[in-house]
Order: C-alpha cells, then sequence, then structure tokens
C-alpha cells in the first residue's frame, strides 16, 4: 500500500515581532476550529523564525499538509496585520511507492492587500490539460 503526502516549506514576514506572536494565537485557534471538523484538515506546522529578526513565520508541513489551510491562514494574518503586497508559496504531492499520477504539486499566489488569490497551478490539472491538446485550453499548443 503506499502512502501520499503534501509537502512544503515558506516563511510569511508579518511585520513585528509582537504580530508574530499574535499569529502563534490566530494559528492555535484555527487549529482548535480544525480539530471540531469531520475529518480534520493535515493543516500545517507554524513557528516563529529568531533568525529573521522575529517577523518571520516558518509554515511548513509535518509529514504531510493541506495548502489550503496555509491559504486559510496567510489571508486571515494580512487581515489582523494589515499586510500588503504578494506572497505565495509551493508544494509538492508525492508517494512512498513509485504509482502512477502518485506526483505532482502546485503553487498559490495571493494579493495580501486585496486578501484575493493572484493566481494558483495544480500540475495534474495543468499536466491532464495539456495532454489533451484541445485547442484553446491553457498550455495546449
Amino acid at each position: 500500500m503506499a502512502d501520499y503526502f503534501t509537502h512544503f516549506s515558506c516563511l510569511l514576514d508579518v511585520g513585528t515581532p509582537r504580530n508574530a506572536a499574535r499569529a502563534l494565537d490566530l494559528y492555535n485557534r484555527m487549529m482548535e476550529e480544525n480539530a471540531a471538523e469531520d475529518p480534520p484538515s493535515e493543516a500545517f506546522l507554524l513557528s516563529i523564525q529568531p533568525e529573521h529578526g522575529g517577523t518571520q513565520l516558518w509554515v511548513r508541513d509535518d509529514a504531510t499538509g493541506d495548502p489550503q489551510a496555509v491559504v486559510d491562514f496567510v489571508l486571515r494574518c494580512a487581515e489582523e496585520f494589515g499586510l500588503t503586497g504578494r506572497w505565495g508559496f509551493q508544494w509538492a504531492d508525492t508517494c512512498s511507492r513509485p504509482r502512477a499520477n502518485g506526483f505532482g504539486g502546485g503553487a498559490h499566489v495571493l494579493d495580501l492587500g486585496r486578501r484575493k488569490t493572484v493566481a494558483w497551478i495544480a500540475t495534474n490539472g495543468w499536466l491532464d490539460c495539456t495532454l489533451s491538446a484541445r485547442p484553446g485550453k491553457r498550455g495546449a499548443p
């Protein structure tokens, strides 16, 4: 039997060490909300990165994580701390054994000031679309 994982590791600058500490409180509340879901998502881990002045949050998976939970958390931080500019991250979908379609990934870019997605891509959908080679499809010749 194969196990499937989603991996990511990225930094989010929340501006001040005080905001970073408050972001940990937001994260803890979000994880409590997540635990009440049935089933809970794999979510992610979070810590403050002192080597970056204490303003950077390290967002990562443990064994596997949920990219949508990261997006939701970053948007909460943008709202709470008035963050602006673009921010993004990428993830890798992996499998413990070689499996057809067992690997992939994606990326997500947010406009923090507008609290909206700028663009995102999941490679499995892109690959299917490109292989189908239907004119007018994204990535098709």
